[in-house]
């Protein structure tokens, strides 16, 4: 063996043996193979594009469809580019839809059951997932078992009991019965049981800590992503609820899914005010988005690289 043939044979060397550093071209390689980045092939982007312009055309074409007049909206082909009245649309449909008070009552419903259902489904969710108490089991099938019932069988009922507690055509009649869901408490269960270490609980037990100190202190920083997760969903899932909020109030104190039934009010329908209307209610939403959603994904990989 020749001296020029080492330094060949000790780049291409396998691993090294246990307790032996490796070549030092084997390291330099191995260097070389955890910078490199991975690109994706023509086919991804195209894929992503495609699903991009799906995902956003329904909001284009609402914004489209606000900007036009009844006549050009109702024509075959229909515009697909935006026309001169949207400002003008926007503004009528404001004024004939109350959505100034529509847009307080929702952001006021919405928020107050997004933030008790995730405080309170993540008060279950750990209770069901790392407590051991008698029945628990069965009450976790119970909770499941509510998500079966249809919401329509229970609104006779609930409608009279809102009526006896003189909520009918209030506020608090769409938010207390839907200050927590099922949903939610399966959502954190199962998120908790596998995202929190049994070992953290009982290492605070060890230090003396009870179970709402134990949830303060120990749960609510790891539940986090999901937290913020389940706010998001539940906040839009009650920003955009219309048939409780629609058989409880009325026209005077509506939020907005029951304002724009005011739009689709007469014998011809104006669709141009129905999609200004529309897109008003959806600004909301899509402003929360921009500013929030950053923290949202980064919260999401942050338990991701936790689990």
């Amino acid at each position: 063996m020749t001296l020029h043939s080492l330094p060949a044979q000790n780049a291409t060397a396998g691993p090294a043996a246990p307790g032996k550093a490796a070549p030092r071209g084997g390291r330099r390689l191995l260097r070389q193979r955890a910078g490199r980045q991975h690109h994706a092939g023509p086919l991804t982007y195209v894929l992503l594009v495609v699903m991009a312009v799906l995902s956003l055309f329904p909001l284009y074409w609402t914004m489209v469809a606000a900007s036009t007049d009844n006549t050009r909206v109702s024509q075959t082909p229909p515009p697909f580019l935006p026309g001169p009245n949207l400002f003008s649309n926007l503004a009528r449909a404001w004024d004939e839809a109350a959505m100034g008070k529509a847009m307080v009552n929702s952001l006021i419903v919405a928020g107050v059951i997004a933030l008790s259902t995730v405080l309170f489904a993540t008060l279950a969710g750990f209770a069901f997932a790392k407590l051991r108490f008698t029945g628990r089991n069965a009450l976790l099938t119970l909770v499941i078992g509510t998500m079966l019932v249809p919401p329509q069988l229970g609104v006779v009922p609930l409608f009279m009991m809102m009526a006896d507690l003189g909520w009918s055509q209030q506020l608090p009649a769409v938010i207390f019965p839907t200050l927590v869901s099922a949903v939610g408490v399966f959502f954190m269960r199962q998120y908790l049981s596998e995202a929190l270490p049994d070992e953290l609980v009982e290492a605070g037990r060890v230090d003396g800590a009870h179970s709402l100190r134990i949830f303060f202190s120990i749960v609510l920083p790891v539940a986090r992503p999901a937290m913020a997760v389940l706010f998001m969903i539940t906040f839009v899932h009650a920003w955009n609820d219309f048939f409780w909020p629609f058989v409880v109030l009325d026209m005077t104190n509506p939020t907005v899914p029951v304002a724009l039934t005011q739009l689709s009010a007469g014998y011809v329908r104006d669709q141009s005010l129905i999609m200004a209307g529309a897109l008003l209610g959806t600004l909301p939403l899509l402003a929360m988005f921009v500013v929030f959603g950053r923290q949202i994904v980064s919260g999401i990989m942050a338990g991701a690289v936790k689990g």
